[in-house]
């Protein structure tokens, strides 16, 4: 189970990557797009245009495939804590307690 988890982080992690490096064409299209635009050379901005529509299709899909996969991690997380909790409740209480107590220490002292 631990090596599935660690495969599902890593590909959380390749999704965000993706995003990002799509969030960073995103940028430099719009800035084309902009440029061409201020300056009417007509046939630029057309092609800058089509190049930022484009971009921006696959941004939201890509962005919806993410968002649905953390969702579903998300809930996935969830109901193995739900399922930890319940098969070990005082162990589950213990580590509460020491969080809450770590946690208090740490707000007295600031």
């Amino acid at each position: 189970m631990n090596e599935q988890m660690e495969a599902e982080v890593e590909h959380m992690k390749e999704s965000t990557n993706r995003v990002v490096a799509d969030l960073r064409v995103l940028a430099r299209n719009a800035e084309d797009f902009f440029r061409a635009s201020a300056s009417n050379l007509g046939e630029k901005s057309v092609v800058a245009r089509e190049k930022l529509e484009e971009t921006l299709r696959e941004l939201n899909n890509r962005l919806a495939v993410t968002e649905a996969l953390v969702v579903d991690k998300t809930k996935q997380a969830a109901e193995a804590a739900d399922v930890y909790v319940r098969d070990n409740p005082w162990r589950a209480v213990g580590i509460a307690a020491f969080a809450g107590l770590v946690v208090g220490i740490l707000i007295r002292r600031s």
